[in-house]
């Protein structure tokens, strides 16, 4: 199921969603208000209303949204139906940590290759993932059909391996380096600046400090 022209700040909101629907489906409950949304997630009621209405999906005005019809539907929404595969470039500690996190979590998401050019870490295997050399990575991926990349080498290395997995036919990107990358159009790339986020967190800490002072 695609949805035209959906916002990014949306999709990202659509997967926090489902994480905070599947925690309230934990605990056996079968409905849900858009305000115990919002409250879970620090936004508003309306934000949460507007998202879900450009899926075109309204709740019930007694008893709210039905819980496992609106992650299925946000599923249908933000997976793929085959599922797709995922390659870690950089086995340090953030790229072993990151296939450690993310294993398991979503059934559609699945890492299954890592590379590094660390001959102690190449032909061995982390959570289930093997390691290959940066060498292999068009012919792994091609066989693989591995369609998302993900960067977690040192920064100065990121537009090299940023390119050769362009040019694997890789179709998104998520950076994990402070390297800001340039790929074509036909790619997706979302980066994630961990210092950028911190000194964010860092500005509004400050900012409240000296406001209750």
């Amino acid at each position: 199921m695609f949805i035209k022209n959906l916002p990014h700040k949306t999709v990202e909101r659509l997967s926090q969603y489902r994480r905070a629907l599947l925690m309230i489906l934990s605990k056996e409950k079968m409905h849900v208000f858009s305000h115990e949304i919002a409250q879970m997630l620090h936004i508003t009621p309306v934000q949460v209303r507007r998202d879900l209405m450009l899926i075109g999906y309204s709740g019930n005005l007694r008893k709210g949204y039905d819980i496992k019809e609106l992650i299925e539907l946000i599923g249908k929404i933000i997976d793929s139906e085959k599922g797709q595969r995922v390659a870690v470039v950089g086995l340090g500690n953030l790229g072993k940590a990151i296939i450690s996190y993310i294993k398991g979590k979503r059934s559609k998401l699945s890492i299954i290759a890592a590379f590094d050019i660390n001959p102690e870490k190449i032909n061995r295997v982390y959570d289930g993932v093997a390691c290959y050399h940066v060498n292999q990575m068009q012919d792994i991926i091609k066989q693989n059909n591995i369609s998302i990349g993900i960067i977690a080498v040192p920064s100065e290395q990121a537009p090299v391996i940023a390119e050769a997995l362009v040019l694997t036919g890789i179709k998104g990107l998520l950076n994990f380096t402070p390297k800001p990358l340039n790929v074509p159009p036909y790619v997706y790339l979302e980066e994630y600046d961990m210092i950028t986020s911190l000194e964010k967190v860092a500005f509004y800490a400050k900012k409240n400090d000296e406001r209750f002072k």
